[in-house]
């Protein structure tokens, strides 16, 4: 029998300190994103970006998963059910139109569960690999994690439906007072 190490007690040290700074991590997190749902003013290039950034994140992991198609099928489902959220939420999304501007106030609960969700994949293989520093394995890819790839294509489906939608509705407005003009 080995008796412990200093190395051990601070291998021990080190994760109860993990342990007990990812409640604050998380708790930050969610404020943060919860500041982010409130009502906003619709900036189309903010829009745009989304709507690129996530369609190619969606896009970078299907070409890194694209040889094992049972990954790829997973993905697939992720980004199928992100926009079927993604309409959801556009249609429980609050739209107005002022003298000021062109403003939307998302639902804080469907956009809230999709961050968190993936938020909490990460934490998780986060986790996962930083118990097995040291343990001789080798690091697993971020894609060996079978419910990984359905976070990851919930999110980019989700928040890419939901800039689309953003952009059909501002130039639904432009389209509109094109008319009347």
């Amino acid at each position: 029998m080995r008796t412990p190490t200093s190395t051990d007690k601070a291998m021990d040290i080190s994760t109860i300190a993990l342990l007990a700074l990812t409640p604050i991590l998380v708790w930050r997190i969610y404020t943060r994103l919860k500041a982010m749902m409130v009502r906003q003013r619709s900036i189309m290039q903010r829009h745009y970006t989304g709507a690129g950034a996530f369609t190619v994140i969606a896009l970078v992991a299907a070409a890194q998963v694209a040889p094992e198609l049972g990954l790829l099928g997973w993905l697939a489902v992720g980004v199928a059910g992100g926009i079927a959220y993604g309409v959801w939420g556009l249609k429980l999304t609050r739209f107005e139109t002022t003298r000021e501007g062109y403003f939307f106030t998302p639902n804080l609960r469907l956009g809230m569960v999709m961050a968190m969700l993936f938020v909490a994949c990460i934490l998780y293989v986060g986790f996962e690999i930083y118990a097995n520093h040291g343990s001789g394995l080798p690091t697993p890819r971020v894609t060996d994690y079978i419910f990984f790839l359905p976070c990851l294509g919930l999110m980019a489906g989700y928040f890419g439906t939901y800039s689309v939608g953003l952009l059909r509705w501002r130039r639904m407005l432009r389209k509109a007072v094109d008319a009347t003009s």
